[in-house]
């Protein structure tokens, strides 16, 4: 799908307004099919059916004015307790996290069910007639079918308000909010690094070479611009459409931004070679492969996620709030995450095709990015804690006894000693400064090769000094 075309559907589809609108509009096609269908029986059936009750005009129109009332005020007051939640959840663990509950399904579909069940039960009152209201030959009617229809509607309504009841405080509990952040980065990461070590990799090696090593020599004094024609994050870039216009045209492509990055109006997103096969409609071609918006998206960048799970346990280990137990949670989904990305194989930066000619030099996110995304931001707040600081140093155990790259060991010693020159010169206590030091021994010990990853986590102090 076209990259922009791609962003708007995902902006629309976890909108808070579209399913409650389709639920709407199918509330309205529903009652104009059921009237039709009660204007063609009649209403002698009823008559047949033992635990049917008819209704007369005047009862009727009571049913369904009671129900539509009920429903429009009680869809006002759960979307007063939805903003309210929103407002205490997004203040307390990070703005950020408003996307989660704009796109929580179960909130959606509270209120398209009361907003539908009302719009339902006003248009089938409208046809309600008796006898003296008829024209004509025509006498009373009473949709009898739509009229039951609007009850079953009513009993699912009461259903949906039980479990919006128990949804919402379940919604803003911390533990959840935080393994749902987390296994949204899990299932991204399955999506956006989908091949495993030991699987094969879909791209070409390139046996080691500086990423930049592949560019013809005078690239970027030669290479022309393709400027951005607005301002935002990039949400999302098609690949596919970058890789088929470079073969299409005869060009190498240079990708100087990746999701997440914000680009100003007239950035340059691509560099394109040789220049005399760039024209306008070749930039026009690359321009709109790429998309962005106001806000920073987990489409395709997989560090959103990671930084909201950083903005939560930061909050929890600022002096405000002090809840290192909150920060040792989203420590947990991190590592989680981390030692799932080590063992993947990441894309080279290349992309070549079918022939073998080089076509695109893209900028992805390597491993060592991604734990300096993690440890490294957290980095201050975990050196004023001990209880944290022995789980960051924990985890980075337990994502080593995944590695096997030599330069993922580097980056997560780097984290590893950082956490240990800032705990050293902020902690009181001599106490807490020993047990993160006898902790950083050990994680040391298990990236240098030293001990078994599983002889290390038998031993109980390693589990239990964890605080």
């Amino acid at each position: 799908m076209h990259a922009r075309a791609a962003a708007t559907w995902e902006a629309v589809r976890a909108s808070y307004w579209f399913i409650p609108s389709l639920m709407t509009i199918g509330a309205a096609v529903l009652s104009v099919a059921l009237i039709s269908f009660d204007g063609r029986v009649g209403a002698e059936w009823i008559r047949e059916v033992p635990f049917l009750y008819g209704n007369r005009p005047e009862g009727a129109r009571a049913v369904l004015s009671t129900i539509a009332g009920s429903m429009i005020g009680v869809a006002g007051v759960t979307f007063s307790i939805t903003i309210a939640s929103v407002v205490y959840a997004s203040g307390q663990y990070g703005p950020r996290l408003l996307a989660n509950f704009m796109d929580d399904r179960g909130n959606q579909v509270t209120l398209g069910t009361f907003i539908a069940t009302f719009l339902y039960c006003l248009l089938v009152l409208r046809t309600i007639r008796t006898a003296a209201e008829g024209e004509g030959a025509v006498g009373e009617f009473v949709p009898h079918v739509a009229i039951l229809v609007g009850l079953a509607l009513a009993v699912a309504s009461v259903g949906v308000l039980i479990y919006f009841i128990h949804h919402v405080p379940e919604s803003i509990h911390v533990s959840n909010l935080v393994a749902g952040v987390g296994r949204d980065l899990l299932g991204k990461v399955d999506t956006l690094f989908p091949e495993r070590i030991g699987e094969g990799n879909a791209t070409r090696e390139a046996d080691g070479e500086d990423p930049e090593s592949p560019l013809p020599d005078g690239f970027y004094d030669d290479a022309q611009r393709v400027a951005a024609d607005g301002a935002g994050y990039v949400s999302g870039i098609d690949a596919d459409a970058v890789l088929r216009l470079a073969c299409e045209h005869d060009l190498l492509l240079r990708i100087r931004h990746r999701p997440g990055d914000f680009v100003a109006d007239g950035d340059t997103l691509v560099l394109a070679w040789p220049p005399d096969h760039v024209t306008d409609e070749t930039r026009d071609a690359i321009r709109t492969a790429f998309a962005w918006g106001a806000k920073r998206t987990a489409r395709q960048d997989v560090r959103f996620l990671i930084d909201e799970l950083v903005e939560i346990a930061a909050r929890a280990l600022s002096p405000g709030v002090n809840d290192p137990f909150t920060a040792i949670a989203c420590l947990d989904w991190l590592g989680a995450a981390l030692k799932d990305l080590a063992g993947r194989d990441f894309p080279r930066p290349e992309r070549y095709d079918d022939d073998g000619a080089l076509r695109v030099v893209a900028h992805p996110t390597t491993f060592e990015q991604f734990v300096g995304g993690v440890f490294g931001q957290l980095r201050p707040y975990l050196a004023s804690d001990r209880n944290a600081a022995l789980h960051a140093l924990k985890t980075i155990g337990e994502v080593a006894g995944r590695v096997a790259d030599e330069r993922q060991r580097v980056a997560l010693r780097h984290e590893a000693d950082a956490i240990l020159d800032g705990a050293d010169a902020t902690l009181a206590l001599e106490a807490d400064r020993l047990s993160v030091r006898q902790r950083h021994t050990e994680v040391t010990r298990l990236l240098s090769g030293r001990v078994g990853f599983e002889a290390m986590t038998a031993r109980t102090d390693w589990i239990g000094g964890t605080a």
